[in-house]
């Protein structure tokens, strides 16, 4: 990433935040056929490891999980605008304007792991099904669907893991 010393975000709270407000990653893991992006729900858990690591699950039938030992950029968006011209004073002073994009990003690195634990995927699917029902008037539980059907569903997703090596922050705002 390009990263002038002027939109660095290293702090580290800021960082956890955007991940846990945005945490739909576009994963791209690199592949002996060439790179592959999928967009991935990660929870992040900053006290796993110097930099953290990222959790999530994919479905077995998707190829990304047989990549176990790849590097991995997991990319996180944040807010995002287009900036006109008309938007700053300057433009009717001098007309030294250009149009910009503002952004806010968040690239976390390291190596993907494979999860095939049933309980371990039991426990993220109800992390996150509590984390993102929460706010419905009537959340829906994982206890909600027979528990015959959870583990038919269960059987059918394999967990991810990434322990951070790097992770680094763009706050290109105006």
């Amino acid at each position: 990433m390009y990263l002038p010393k002027h939109f660095e975000q290293s702090d580290p709270a800021a960082l956890a935040a955007l991940m846990h407000n945005h945490p739909l990653a576009t994963l791209i893991v690199a592949t002996p056929d060439g790179p592959t992006a999928d967009l991935i729900p990660l929870e992040y858990h900053a006290n796993d490891g110097p930099h953290g690591t990222l959790r999530g699950h994919v479905a077995r039938a998707n190829p990304l999980w047989h990549h176990a030992g790849a590097a991995a950029l997991a990319v996180f968006k944040g807010p995002q605008a287009y900036v006109s011209p008309n938007w700053y004073p300057s433009k009717r002073e001098h007309g030294k304007v250009v149009p910009t994009w503002n952004y806010t990003m968040v690239q976390a690195q390291g190596t993907l792991h494979a999860v095939d634990d049933a309980p371990w995927l039991h426990a993220l699917v109800r992390r996150l099904t509590d984390r993102h029902e929460a706010a419905q008037a009537s959340p829906w539980a994982v206890d909600d669907a027979p528990d015959d059907y959870v583990q038919q569903m269960l059987r059918a997703i394999v967990g991810i893991e990434i322990r951070l090596t790097t992770l680094a922050g763009k706050w290109k705002v105006s």
